[in-house]
């Protein structure tokens, strides 16, 4: 993965984007707003934009930051205000990575009654130390400095079928819900968060995998290692130290709450290969991130 710069026509500054290009032979499934759906991709964009961005064509602004930067053929692109270099995070396990870019200063529930707001980190829009707006007035939060998209982005060195590619992203967005309530906050995510999974295009005759439930091996794989990065994000973007970030619960070291299950203490691993899909500074078979500067699983684990 490599960083790329854009003009930004909001702020008129150059804004960074992370573009992955992991060459033919992947399928995708994702919710961005470009190349969103299932098919084959090859080339996946996380862009910075401003916080008040106005633009009404992001898919059309997508490709042509994708297309400026060299990126051909379809692809998927996501977008973000939060600064993608300062909140990026890489985990992997076993051969499935994650990345994730975090930003929470709007976060809440999915399901609400309709009268509840996303919430607003009061430290985002008030100084400390600040009056209310009145004498004994409540205190209602400006809108935020900070935005709120959690993006994901999962690479997975095996083909999936249609099914457990749907379910991937349903083990992805637990993972992130888990990692939410470990650090600390009381939500299931923003109102604009996006996923992407990537996985191998199946080749005739070979077997392809049909599960990617929690307990399933890939599945299980895919969810630790979107728990660790999306912890590790939400680590950078709010605060916490590196000893923080690498007490994850399957390492024998506490987690950082300990109120909720922790992941499967069995990290398993598997030979590890590098290919042309590099995406970090480690080599599993599916890698990606580099700084810039016998399953048998039941039905039931589906």
């Amino acid at each position: 993965m490599r960083t790329v710069r854009h003009r930004d026509a909001t702020e008129g500054r150059d804004l960074p984007a992370l573009l992955w290009r992991p060459g033919p032979g992947h399928r995708m499934i994702s919710s961005a707003v470009l190349g969103g759906g299932i098919g084959e991709r090859s080339w996946v964009l996380n862009a910075q934009v401003a916080h008040g961005y106005t633009r009404r064509d992001p898919e059309a602004h997508l490709a042509e930051i994708a297309a400026a930067a060299g990126a051909s053929g379809p692809g998927v692109g996501m977008m973000t205000a939060t600064d993608v270099l300062s909140t990026r995070a890489l985990a992997h396990d076993g051969g499935a990575q994650a990345l994730v870019t975090a930003g929470t200063g709007v976060h809440g529930w999915a399901a609400t009654d309709g009268t509840e707001a996303a919430t607003y980190d009061a430290s985002d829009a008030r100084p400390e130390g600040a009056a209310p707006d009145g004498p004994g007035a409540p205190y209602c939060p400006e809108p935020p400095y900070r935005p709120g998209t959690i993006n994901i982005l999962v690479a997975l060195p095996v083909p999936l079928s249609d099914a457990a590619l749907v379910n991937s992203v349903m083990t992805a967005t637990e993972a992130k819900v888990q990692a939410l309530l470990e650090y600390g906050l009381d939500a299931s995510g923003t109102p604009t968060d996006a996923v992407c999974v990537a996985a191998r295009v199946p080749r005739p005759g070979a077997p392809v995998e049909e599960f990617a439930g929690p307990r399933s091996l890939w599945g299980a794989r895919l969810a630790r290692a979107v728990y660790e990065a999306t912890l590790r994000a939400l680590i950078q973007e709010r605060g916490g130290s590196g000893k923080e970030a690498a007490a994850l619960p399957w390492q024998g070291q506490a987690p950082i709450r300990r109120s909720r299950p922790a992941p499967s203490p069995s990290r398993t691993s598997a030979p590890q290969t590098a290919s042309s899909s590099t995406i970090g500074s480690v080599q599993p078979s599916v890698t990606w991130c580099t700084a810039p500067s016998a399953n048998g699983p039941t039905a039931a684990s589906r």
